[in-house]
């Protein structure tokens, strides 16, 4: 037997033993669960915004459900810290349970408190002081983090089984709500299901699964494994969230068909865009369907500027909006909270506007003013409207589909810069695969023609043109020919190696003199000639 299928045994044998019924397993209070907790207590949600560390707080959701969230969890809450009820100003910065607005029946709801922890006794105390302002407890098995794991909580407990058992099984026989768990796959179908199938006989109600692995962080995140998820929903009872992969509507439509899941969690994709779920309900998402199901009329109305706005609004009014609510509630919302956010929202526009983008990292206020706080990020927001305006009436009469440009990496959508949209980081493969095509397209038009350079070189006679289609033959270079005089062999400073190639190029940017003569292409079948002493400045993309 293989040590893979030897640790599942044995993995298996545990949770087997851990799920025989007895007395102290069976719930003390009687509750919904599965099916009937979905549907008749939170409402058989589908648009699910997820557990965030510092940005699923009251005032994010409270936007959140103002376009189309129908659940949302808190941040995720430190059982280890919470469980001690006289620090009042960690409890009360993480579920303010004073002002009464978290967990409030008419503008918190539904509503999931999420824990992490590794000590049942610690995690059922945290949990029993929450469990009246919340519909129920989310154990967190999916942070990635290093935090997580220095703490040993979060996927840092997923080899643990009996451990995760007795945490799950703890709440969901001594709360009066159904207990809920959010996990991260494993490498194998087999062990994630397997793993599932453990959460479920210790009293999960909802599952939600991240088809990433636990090494699938930062600039390693790449893309979710749907398959996994259709395979947990497959092999379980309870109700299954899917979590990954969701940057616009399209793929929420997709990931519910193709995983089979109840609903669709998003963290980040909604995070960038608070109103990714904004009448998705509307009749004109059949347009995802086949063209033989939607047929061609409501594609085309999907894709009107009306349309695109309700489900991609100005980001700098969803950022005012955003600041509003910061400025109405009674309860506190953290600074670095309010800040993340707005650089999240206005993302597209800030790397235009620099000067904002200093000013919004600027802003340091006591949180105790709250007023003054909220007055300087609303001056920023302000300005970035006008500014977005301004540039949106520049392509006025031009439909936003017709602005909308491809990014080449991902080959996902980029929409006008004023506009709310995600932020997606290329996954390894894609990386890999573009460095790959980009060479490929470099070897394939890299054939230049050959130029001789003039007996006389006078500056109007240079065919600076050929230079400069030497340099952005190769990827991320920017070349500019600046001369505006001959220049003189002794005043030579810098030339290009016999082999030009990127990674020979000065640090961008510099000037270079370009000496004459023929140099090899990267591709070694081409050549070309670049003109005897021109001088340009050379840029390359970072």
């Amino acid at each position: 037997m293989s040590s893979e299928l030897t640790e599942m045994a044995s993995t298996s044998a545990v949770t087997l033993e851990a799920s025989k019924p007895n007395s102290d397993t069976a719930p003390k209070h009687q509750k919904l669960g599965g099916y009937d907790f979905y549907r008749q207590t939170l409402g058989s949600p589908k648009y699910v915004v997820a557990p965030m560390v510092d940005q699923s707080e009251l005032a994010w959701r409270r936007l959140s459900r103002r376009y189309g969230a129908q659940l949302i969890y808190t941040p995720m809450i430190n059982a280890k810290i919470f469980v001690d009820s006289s620090n009042q100003t960690y409890r009360q910065a993480n579920f303010d349970m004073i002002n009464g607005e978290e967990g409030d029946p008419n503008t918190d709801r539904p509503l999931i408190v999420q824990f992490c922890a590794n000590n049942p006794d610690q995690l059922l105390t945290s949990a029993l002081a929450v469990e009246k302002h919340c519909d129920a407890i989310d154990l967190n098995l999916g942070c990635p983090q290093d935090i997580a794991k220095k703490g040993r909580y979060g996927s840092f407990l997923q080899d643990d089984w009996e451990l995760i058992y007795k945490l799950v099984n703890t709440l969901h026989t001594n709360l009066s709500i159904p207990v809920t768990a959010k996990f991260r796959v494993f490498p194998t179908v087999e062990k994630t299901v397997e793993y599932a199938k453990m959460l479920e006989r210790a009293g999960a109600q909802i599952i939600a699964c991240h088809g990433r692995i636990r090494e699938q962080r930062g600039q390693n995140t790449g893309l979710a494994d749907w398959s996994k998820i259709r395979a947990v929903k497959e092999a379980i009872s309870v109700p299954v969230f899917a979590n990954g992969n969701i940057l616009y509507q399209s793929d929420i439509i997709r990931c519910l068909q193709e995983t089979g899941a109840d609903g669709v969690m998003s963290a980040e994709g909604q995070l960038y865009n608070p109103a990714l779920f904004n009448g998705i309900e509307r009749p004109l998402a059949s347009s995802f369907l086949s063209p033989a199901e939607a047929g061609s009329e409501p594609e085309s109305a999907y894709e009107s500027d009306e349309e695109i706005l309700i489900r991609q609004p100005l980001h700098a009014d969803l950022a005012l909006e955003y600041l509003d609510i910061v400025d109405e509630l009674k309860t506190a919302t953290n600074p670095s909270a309010v800040k993340g956010h707005l650089f999240k929202i206005m993302r597209p526009a800030l790397a235009k506007e620099p000067d904002l983008r200093e000013k919004l990292g600027k802003v340091r206020i006591s949180p105790k003013k709250r007023k003054e706080l909220v007055k300087a990020y609303r001056d920023i927001c302000e300005e970035m409207k006008m500014r977005m305006d301004r540039d949106a009436k520049v392509a006025e009469g031009t439909p936003l589909k017709a602005l909308t440009a491809v990014e080449p990496m991902t080959g996902l959508q980029v929409m006008p810069h004023w506009l709310a949209q995600p932020y997606f980081r290329p996954s390894p493969e894609q990386r890999k695969t573009y460095s790959e095509k980009k060479t490929e397209d470099i070897t394939n038009s890299c054939s230049l023609e050959q130029t001789t350079a003039p007996d006389t070189l006078e500056a109007s006679s240079v065919p600076k043109a050929t230079l400069v289609a030497s340099f952005t033959a190769l990827p991320g270079v920017l070349a500019t020919p600046i001369s505006k005089r001959p220049l003189e062999e002794d005043k030579l400073s810098e030339s290009v190696p016999a082999n030009l190639s990127q990674s020979s190029l000065p640090p961008s940017p510099k000037r270079v003199k370009i000496a004459n003569g023929s140099s090899q292409a990267p591709s070694g079948s081409m050549s070309y000639e670049v003109v005897k002493l021109v001088e340009v400045e050379v840029q390359v993309a970072p």
